[in-house]
This record gives structure tokens, sequence and C-alpha cells, in this order.
């Protein structure tokens, strides 16, 4: 069905004369009104939904390890039931872990690359969030979960010299990392932030490494970290690689913007609306129309009404999102769909509007 550029019920450029013909307004406008009625059928998601974009894993949960002192974060192991390989993957990867509660979350693989039996995440317990860490850390042990990937949206790129960034449970895909620099013979140096000694994980291991490489900083020794106190560790690197909250991310973003460095971030929640125009969603399933403001997601306003709606990264290139657009030009500002799929979808985590309302098929 070809996209139509325009909001429902606005009179199409060819019609806009100074004295428009009331007639075929008229006529335009029911016409638009019956055709988003035929849309907004109950069986219309059904005929039209979209195909997966990855093929499905049903993986066993194999182990669970308590990394962090105070027993907030779990390393969850999980394995194909036969005992079979599983796909490769490089650091940066992460997996789309799809909940028996219907929720879907993604999680940056952390063990070895070269270990194809097995994939490893670690999850932080949050009380007072979405309620996945708690699903996630209420996984019994034999527990048979969906996943999809691995992807990668936060690729490796071997440099001469590299400075690792993490902040607390930013760790995960930073670990593979910092092991491809060891085999490789890389100049790299590592800075680990986080509140306290008891809410960093992965201690254990992280003291096995080369000391001279590493510091460790904590905010109740040290107050909130600076742009220019982390990247004197490594002034000569060549690459930044960081993880962790986003305010740090931000942060050395700014810092390093007209240098030769080459800035590499991925963040675990959704980055703030800057510079954003209210518009409106309206939903093929219902016909209600939500008002999206400047400063919020379209995801995260439908959420408040369908809260099972897809997602996953909230940054735009995991293409958990994708919505058909049926009525409207989107403003895409997502980095995972290609030309043909702007033509009629978006991603509506990050996605706005060009138009002042959008039809989609949700």
């Amino acid at each position: 069905m070809k996209l139509l550029h325009r909001p429902p019920g606005a009179v199409p450029r060819a019609l806009s004369r100074a004295r428009t013909d009331r007639v075929l307004s008229a006529f335009g406008f029911a016409a638009e009104t019956l055709w988003l009625r035929r849309v907004t059928a109950s069986d219309y998601r059904a005929k039209r939904k979209a195909a997966p974009l990855d093929h499905v894993l049903h993986l066993q949960l194999i182990g669970r390890t308590v990394v962090a002192h105070d027993e907030d974060v779990v390393q969850l192991t999980f394995a194909a039931p036969d005992g079979s390989p599983l796909p490769l993957w490089q650091p940066g990867c992460h997996l789309d872990v799809h909940l028996p509660s219907g929720r879907r979350r993604q999680y940056s693989l952390c063990g070895d690359p070269q270990d194809n039996h097995n994939y490893r995440i670690a999850v932080r317990k949050i009380p007072d969030g979405g309620g996945g860490s708690l699903e996630m850390h209420a996984l019994p042990l034999g527990a048979t979960v969906e996943l999809r990937g691995p992807k990668n949206g936060f690729p490796f790129v071997p440099r001469d010299r590299m400075l690792f960034v993490a902040g607390g449970i930013g760790i995960t895909p930073i670990l593979p990392m910092v092991r491809a620099a060891q085999r490789l013979g890389i100049d790299w140096q590592f800075v680990y932030c986080g509140r306290t000694l008891q809410t960093i994980p992965f201690l254990g291991e992280i003291e096995s490494w080369d000391q001279a490489r590493v510091m460790i900083r904590l905010d109740e020794e040290h107050g909130t970290p600076s742009a220019a106190g982390l990247l004197a560790v490594a002034p000569e690197a060549d690459a930044v690689y960081v993880c962790g909250p986003p305010p740090m991310i931000d942060m050395l973003r700014a810092a390093t913007v007209d240098s030769t460095v080459s800035f590499h971030a991925e963040r675990f929640s959704a980055p703030a609306v800057r510079n954003g125009r209210p518009f409106e969603v309206q939903l093929a399933s219902t016909g209600e129309v939500l008002a999206v403001p400047a400063d919020a997601s379209a995801l995260a306003v439908i959420r408040q009404r369908q809260p099972d709606v897809a997602y996953s990264c909230q940054q735009g290139f995991c293409g958990s999102c994708k919505v058909r657009v049926l009525s409207g030009t989107p403003e895409h500002l997502d980095t995972r769909l290609t030309d043909d799929e702007r033509s009629d979808s978006m991603l509506i985590c990050v996605s706005r509007a060009q138009t002042a309302r959008l039809v989609l098929d949700i």
C-alpha cells in the first residue's frame, strides 16, 4: 500500500487553490475516513504483521553466578538443550531476550567469543524498573528462554592504543573487548567507575588483569568523575570505548568531538530527547489518537496504552520496535532501517514525525 505523506483529512496539494473545491475536499476526507476505518479493523494487524528480523534460539539456562558483592548482579549462562554449537559472536554483541511474560530485553554478551557452546550475560536487579531484571533474576535453572541474535551495535575495532571506560553494569560489553585487546597485544588501559566496591561486578576477574593498566574509580572516594580525569589515563589513545550511564557517555563524547580520537559508546537506557517537536500518533487497531510531547518518544507514550508493545534497545539500532506507518511522514532518527524500509516503516523508540500526525499499524 502506498504511503500517504499527509495527516488524515488533509487536502492534497494539487487541490489547494485560492477557492478550494469544497465538493472534492469533502469527498477526499470521506474517502480517507473510510480507508482508515478499514485499516483499523480488528483483523488488520494480524494480516499485515511484519516478519521477524532474526532467527529465534530457544536456549536453556544452565548456570547462575553472583558476580557482585551486593548480590544484585548475576551472570546467567545459556546453552542449547542438545549441546549443539551456538552462532558465533564478537566483542560488543548482544542478545535480545524474550521473557515468558512477553517482555523483551537486551543484554550484552560478556563471556568468551571462543566458547561456541555457551552464551553468558549479566543482569543487575532493579526493583523499581520495568520488571525485566526481576524476571531474569527469578528464572529457574533449566528454564528455556527465547533469544534472538547475536547482534552487534557496538563493534570492537582494534587500534594500537585503546582506552576502555565502564560504569557499573556497563562492564558487560567491555569485558570481551579487554580480553581481545590482551590477546592481540594492544596497548590498552581500563577505567572502571562505580559507586562502591560492593556494587561493581566482576571484580574477581578484573583483579587478575595487569593492574598497571587498570584503574578502579569509586564515587564514594573520589566523587563524580570528569572527562579530563578519565581521558588522562590514556592521553595517547587512538580509540575510546565507553559503556555506562548516559551522563558519562555524553560527557566523554563532548570532550573528544574535536579530537582525532575514535569514540565508541553503548548505553543501557534511552537517550534524552533533545530539540524534539510534539506530534500525534493514531493507533490503527483502535483509532485512538495519542499526543507525543516534545521531550518524550512515541514508544514511551504508546507503552502507556499498550505495555506489551515490542521494544528493546530504545536507541534506534536493534529494530525490535519497527512499526508500519500507514499515514504521515516520519522523521527517521534510527541507524537500522534501510531506505526501502523507511518508505513505509519507522522505529518508534527514536524516530519522530515531520507531519502533525502519524497513523501507525499498532
